[in-house]
């Protein structure tokens, strides 16, 4: 199934999204006497999100077809990202051996090469990006994400699956010309506001039966810059999930960004889109805040 957080009433509120409409879970709860979280990153917590999914798939789904005059029009519907205060924000940077040699640098073969994000860089779909004052060069980023969906530490690769809530789209933004001075100004050079936008949708297991045969593209101004499959991924979805388990513990709704299969540089006007094969589209215009000097 999908979920999502919506713009409803002036707030940012849970909601499922289906083929034949979006139905918020406050109305959900309301019309069939549930008591689901209708904050989504509180639902993911409080362990909710399996109910919800085993609900959905065990009748759940013809229960809002029978309510489908009530729901919210697929197409006028406008997303916030899914939340805005995860504990921790993982990227994993050069994923992709193609991408590496874009940058003239050599692939992390050994360990993943992960960075972390704070959470003031979030934005969501339609939402801007700003091209930082400080930087000339700066880079979009496509990517797969993995929202966690329950508390793992130390967990194997295999087990990985059973802690993992879905996944969703993720723009993951750098400013390249600022981290090529020096290999240590990662941090910032990937820390800028709005430099994290992810949503709309998270979609969880039961529709990706093989994620590794995804297909994920960074587009640019509707071309396709550079695609890829999860297969040619150095380090897997389910490896990151166990090795980084084994730094700290992740936690319910947070984000592993798995890294991109070619980052494109942006400037003001453009509009960038993560695409992965069967989810909706993120897309992302552009403003450069030198532009309105």
């Amino acid at each position: 199934m999908r979920l999502a957080a919506i713009q409803n009433g002036g707030k940012e509120e849970a909601a499922v999204v289906t083929t034949f409409g979006v139905f918020p879970i406050q109305q959900i709860n309301d019309r069939l006497g549930k008591r689901w979280s209708t904050d989504l990153f509180q639902l993911i917590g409080a362990g909710q999100l399996g109910h919800i999914v085993d609900w959905f798939t065990k009748g759940g789904e013809s229960e809002l077809l029978s309510m489908q005059a009530e729901a919210l029009e697929l197409s006028k519907v406008s997303y916030g990202p899914l939340y805005r205060h995860p504990r921790k924000i993982w990227g994993i940077g050069l994923n992709y051996v193609e991408h590496a040699s874009d940058l003239h640098e050599k692939a992390p073969s050994t360990e993943p090469a992960s960075f972390m994000k704070p959470d003031t860089t979030i934005i969501g779909p339609q939402d801007t990006i700003l091209i930082p004052t400080q930087s000339d060069r700066t880079t979009a980023e496509a990517e797969l994400g993995i929202i966690i969906g329950k508390t793992c530490k130390n967990v194997l690769e295999e087990e990985a699956p059973d802690y993992v809530a879905g996944f969703t789209t993720i723009i993951d933004m750098t400013a390249e010309d600022i981290l090529q001075k020096n290999p240590r100004y990662l941090t910032r050079s990937k820390s800028f506001d709005t430099f994290f936008s992810f949503g709309p949708h998270l979609v969880t297991l039961d529709e990706v039966p093989d994620v590794l045969k995804l297909e994920v593209a960074t587009v640019i101004n509707g071309q396709v810059h550079r695609k890829n499959t999860v297969l040619n991924m150095t380090f897997r979805p389910w490896f990151l999930v166990a090795f980084h388990s084994q730094v700290m513990p992740l936690l319910p709704g947070d984000i592993i960004s798995t890294g991109t299969p070619g980052a494109v540089v942006i400037r003001d006007g453009d509009v960038v889109e993560c695409q992965i094969d069967g989810f909706e589209r993120l897309i992302n215009p552009v403003k450069d805040l030198k532009a309105s000097r």
